[in-house]
């Protein structure tokens, strides 16, 4: 199976469609939604995992520009540095999906990579630049 993270940017006539449902149905795509915000007549944009065969993968990206969506690739991965890391914990609060978890028993602060959406929220707390955005 092949993995691809992908933002899609939707003008506001597309808004309300059921695009999301045929990438599932129509191309036998898993679809993790990883941040998305979408407003009835507004241009909208979700960051999505899309998980299938490689030629479904691609017809699937082909069908979404077909229809007027916006895709990009996402082109950045959060990047630990676990030596500059004191482990004071100021990302554990912000970071959404849990990727940065802290062991309660050692207070050790720990990184997984797989978990992470790439939303940026930890680099800009951590106090010692321990969280890096890589291009």
């Amino acid at each position: 199976m092949a993995k691809k993270r992908i933002v899609l940017t939707f003008p506001p006539t597309l808004v309300g469609q059921p695009i999301t449902y045929h990438l599932v149905k129509d191309y036998d795509l898993m679809m993790n939604i990883l941040r998305g915000v979408v407003t009835p007549n507004e241009k909208g944009q979700l960051v999505v995992e899309l998980v299938g065969k490689q030629k479904a993968l691609a017809e699937g990206i082909n069908y979404l520009k077909s229809l007027g969506v916006e895709t990009q690739s996402l082109a950045h991965d959060i990047k630990w540095h676990e030596d500059k890391c004191t482990h004071c914990t100021a990302c554990i609060p912000t970071c959404p999906t849990q990727a940065m978890s802290v062991n309660r028993d050692t207070m050790e602060v720990s990184f997984i990579k797989e978990h992470c959406i790439a939303c940026e929220l930890c680099v800009s707390v951590c106090p010692f630049k321990a969280l890096e955005i890589q291009f």
